[in-house]
């Protein structure tokens, strides 16, 4: 009786649709390897096979990690190309496990964005209008570039504001833009984009925690102006 081909198993049960369709905890490990390795033998999918290679190390992603080349190569369905892809996405998880998380910026107040982010729109001879995005302990979760004009105005979409704050899944953000004429005051437009942009997110319950402007030697906050 011959095998049956994981592309003949139910959708449910391949493992890259698995993955796509319950998230990659879902997978076991046999699942995971198997992806990794793309294919199977003549004789055996590639989850069976990887389950055996599993079984055979205790099940033990460590003890697995520890094999050469060589030595997965004795697994019959293994040759070198599978087995240096073993190891690498392996020793990917031993150098993850290695680095130290960096540290990630806590933008609970005006001062701290500006220590944090004033470098980036100093000297620059137009405006730039960025956007912080936090969680709910003001961790910062992205920053990205709205828009970039001239000397004292700058188009902003206020759409694609949100749809960088669902997809990082922001829970608040900050405004950021610089005045590269060196005035540390608000205009009538940054008052009114402002307004439209909270009045958006009132919508959608992303908080807007400030909107600073930047010059050289100095910024603005809304919020401590009692604006916000």
């Amino acid at each position: 009786m011959s095998k049956l081909v994981i592309r003949e198993w139910a959708e449910s049960d391949r493992p890259r649709e698995k993955l796509l369709d319950l998230g990659r905890r879902a997978l076991t490990n046999a699942e995971l390897l198997a992806i990794i390795i793309g294919s199977g033998s003549m004789d055996e999918t590639a989850v069976s096979l990887c389950r055996r290679i599993l079984n055979d190390v205790g099940n033990n992603l460590g003890n697995l990690a520890k094999k050469e080349v060589a030595e997965l190569c004795n697994f019959k369905g293994i040759g070198e190309a599978k087995a240096i892809s073993i190891i690498a996405a392996l020793e990917l998880g031993r150098r993850r496990k290695e680095e130290k998380q960096a540290d990630v910026a806590i933008l609970n107040s005006s001062k701290k964005v500006f220590e944090y982010f004033g470098t980036h729109l100093q000297d620059l001879p137009h405006e730039e209008f960025w956007v912080l995005y936090l969680n709910t302990a003001c961790k910062l979760l992205d920053e990205q570039l709205i828009g970039r004009g001239g000397n004292d105005f700058t188009p902003v979409d206020i759409r694609i504001i949100f749809r960088y704050a669902l997809h990082c899944k922001a829970s608040s953000m900050i405004l950021v833009h610089n005045h590269p004429s060196g005035t540390l005051s608000a205009s009538h437009a940054d008052n009114i984009l402002t307004s439209k942009i909270i009045e958006a997110g009132k919508i959608m319950d992303i908080r807007i925690n400030d909107h600073i402007i930047f010059t050289d030697n100095g910024y603005y906050s809304f919020r401590d102006e009692g604006i916000l």
